[in-house]
């Protein structure tokens, strides 16, 4: 029997090299490994990897949906957490081998597809116009909220982002972003981005971490800190834009809202990948669905087949003058 612990820790540690993905697949693990504890009457630190089978993964994804309600897109979120450590087991542990296919062989779950949440141009600029720029504050919220919005940055790559990773050029903000997994990529932003980031860097002050953006408390910036500030912002802007009132506005909504004014822009898929920092196009196209610029060209350029005229005319002289307005004057 060989005991999952180790190779759980090995594998967050060696193979998961974003903070927020080895939070979500750390997640992952927690809610399996309780449930399997449960299941098998054991601690969850005594479980052994040969315990750890298709059946018991096909049972722990029924039960995060029916327990927990989870929809699809959160059981694919779990089983590509699962598969993912499978694959790092397959090459340690050879006698898995077998167990190890068959949970490899768990299929996705169809989930509905959505067009994704954007902003609209007077949205997004009622929600930049709400932080003040009298106030200490109020200036690390505009630029926080600009250069999140103008540069399609995840959260994680926002909060994580250093002041040596910008320079200024005079006519451009340059940035070296730090993505996911590993993977770097550089921006050249306005000017106008780089005289608001200037702004914060003017009244930020010394802090012990290097991080850009610092909390009220003076440390690093967290998530959830900005997911915070942008809510306050959001409830501010609805009572100049009645559009935001009551709708739920996530950091990513800003990083939609910019991939789709750079596809309108440029129309050109690939840049818009290579500004979000996509490893795939394919992740990029989503935003095809969203953006109504080539359907109009479709509108534009197709000519429907038209319908032969015609009137419907009611049989009953009843309907038919109730039709026109007036009255008919009862039967004889």
């Amino acid at each position: 029997m060989t005991p999952i612990a180790p190779h759980v820790a090995a594998f967050l540690r060696e193979r998961i090299a974003g903070g927020q993905t080895r939070a979500a697949y750390a997640y992952a693990f927690q809610l399996l490994f309780t449930f399997a504890g449960a299941r098998l009457g054991t601690a969850p630190s005594d479980l052994q990897i040969e315990q750890l089978d298709a059946p018991l993964v096909l049972a722990f994804l029924e039960h995060i949906q029916r327990e927990r309600r989870n929809g699809p897109r959160t059981r694919n979120a779990r089983l590509a957490a699962i598969r993912s450590f499978m694959r790092f087991v397959e090459y340690r542990v050879a006698s898995a081998l077998d167990q190890v296919r068959r949970i490899l062989a768990i299929p996705q779950q169809r989930a509905d597809s959505r067009l994704v949440r954007h902003l609209r141009a007077d949205e997004s600029r009622a929600i930049l116009d709400a932080p003040s720029p009298q106030s200490r504050i109020g200036i690390r919220d505009r630029a926080m909220l600009y250069l999140c919005l103008t540069g399609g940055l995840r959260v994680s790559e926002l909060v994580g982002l250093h002041t040596t990773e910008l320079r200024f050029d005079g006519r451009y903000l340059e940035v070296r972003v730090r993505g996911k997994g590993r993977k770097e990529r550089a921006l050249q932003l306005w000017k106008q981005v780089g005289d608001a980031v200037r702004a914060w860097l003017a009244v930020r002050g010394t802090a012990a971490c290097p991080e850009l953006f610092l909390s009220a408390v003076g440390r690093s910036m967290t998530r959830a800190g900005f997911e915070y500030v942008l809510r306050r912002h959001v409830r501010a802007a609805a009572a100049r834009c009645p559009t935001l009132a009551g709708r739920r506005i996530s950091p990513h909504v800003l990083r939609h809202t910019c991939a789709l004014d750079t596809l309108r822009a440029t129309g050109d898929l690939r840049k818009v990948a290579l500004w979000l920092g996509h490893a795939s196009q394919k992740t990029t196209e989503i935003y095809l669905q969203a953006d109504p610029t080539e359907k109009i060209e479709v509108l534009e350029s197709v000519v429907p087949p038209m319908l032969r005229p015609g009137r419907f005319t009611p049989a009953d002289r009843l309907i038919a003058s109730l039709r026109q307005g007036v009255p008919s004057s009862p039967p004889p």
